[in-house]
This record gives structure tokens, sequence and C-alpha cells, in this order.
């Protein structure tokens, strides 16, 4: 007997190194298939999928502020990065036949659809992609605020946060061979112990929305599936 999936509207958050290569920058056209073929064994069951994804491979406007850089210019540049692979990621997901829009929080209609809440509702009912890019078009907010914000405001069940590491940690466990795993975290959690898995901005619309999280390894191909169908991997937070 075939498992059903246990949501049926997810937001898929991806930082930008999902894209990149060993080059430990730019993008990486064989992972961005990697990704894109993830997400389409998702959309294959039906699930309607939003996604947010960040710029961090190709800019990080927050470390440049700290160097001398405007913040706000910097936050700007930041956005335009995650415009840049949002639209890999439109190519990739086309690739795999799977339909795709790319909304932006900032207006560029030559590039991209502008970011209209009833329209991305819409095309998800369609069962598009739709790839949210430019955060939320804001200087000093995250993109994981905007998967926040934009989650809530397409009702979405669930935010997926895909990361290197299987899951929350006490600290990075890649440094620390002892930090410790939770299976299991409330939003109120995630604050108090500043457990840095996404802001505090994020997590308290989270918090006030009754969203949960799901953080997960990305780089364990099936795992978004996995997710999607209700195995237990990776950290829940849920309040």
């Amino acid at each position: 007997m075939k498992k059903k999936p246990v949501f049926n509207r997810v937001l898929l958050k991806l930082g930008g190194e999902s894209l990149q290569g060993r080059s430990g920058y730019g993008i990486d056209p064989a992972k961005a298939r990697h990704v894109a073929e993830q997400v389409k064994e998702v959309w294959e069951l039906g699930v309607e999928i939003a996604i947010v994804i960040g710029g961090g491979n190709i800019f990080r406007g927050e470390s440049l502020s700290k160097e001398g850089l405007d913040r706000s210019t910097a936050d700007y540049m930041g956005m335009l990065a995650t415009v840049i692979n949002g639209l890999a990621l439109q190519n990739a997901l086309e690739k795999v036949g799977v339909v795709t829009r790319v909304q932006t929080a900032i207006h560029m209609p030559a590039l991209a659809e502008p970011y209209i809440r009833r329209v991305a509702m819409r095309h998800l009912e369609r069962k598009r992609v739709v790839i949210f890019a430019a955060g939320t078009g804001n200087p000093y907010f995250t993109t994981d605020t905007a998967a926040a914000l934009r989650a809530i405001e397409v009702s979405a069940e669930v935010i997926l946060k895909a990361t290197k590491v299987d899951g929350i940690y006490s600290s990075d466990p890649i440094v620390e061979k002892k930090a410790k795993k939770f299976i299991r975290l409330e939003h109120m959690d995630v604050i108090k112990k500043k457990l840095g898995v996404m802001d505090s901005t994020a997590i308290s619309l989270c918090m006030d929305n009754n969203l949960p999280i799901i953080v997960f390894n990305l780089g364990r191909r099936g795992n978004i599936r996995r997710v999607v169908l209700g195995e237990k991997i990776g950290t829940l937070v849920k309040t």
C-alpha cells in the first residue's frame, strides 16, 4: 500500500549553499538538478510546493556590511542574489518537467512575476511550484523571515528547512562531536537556547501563527519526500 502525504501544501526553505558546488560559491548545475529531482518526487505526490531560497552562495549582505558596506545596500544586493538562484532553480525544475513560477518581492517584470499573494495561491492550486525570491523586499530581514512570512500568507502547513545536517543540535555537530541532537522542540526553546537554525524573527512568526518547522538534511537523496510522507527524520519544532 502506497503511503499518502501528511501535508497538502508545504514551504521548502533552501539555503543558497544548496546550489553551490565544491568551489564554495556560485551555482553548480548538477547540484541544482539534485534539488530539482527531489522536489519533483514530492510534486508527483500531488503536494503543493512553495520555495524560498537564500543567496549565500553568491552574496552575503550581512557579512559585507560588517566590513563597511552600507547595510541596506548590502541587503538589497543579497536579495538580487536570491533572484539569480531562483531563476537557476526554476530552470532546473523545468528541465525535469516541473511547472514552475518565480515571484519576486522587488518588481522586475522582465525576469519574473511580482509577488501577489492571490496569484501565488492560484499557482499552487494548479500544482505549479512557486519560488519566492528577493526575500521580503526589505533590508534587515533574512530569507528565513521571508520563508515564515510567505508560508503564513499562502497557508502552508509546515516549513521544511533543508540544511547540511540531520536536524537541530545543541551546537554545530560538524565542529563539536558531542553536540546533542534534538528530536522535538517548541518554538520558544529555539529562541531561549539560541540554537540559530532560523533567526528569532522567523521563529517568533512561526510560533505566533502555530506554524511547525521540520529541519532535515538535504544531502541525503529522497529526504524531502520522506518528510512529506511523515517519516520521523530531522527535528520537529512545534508548540
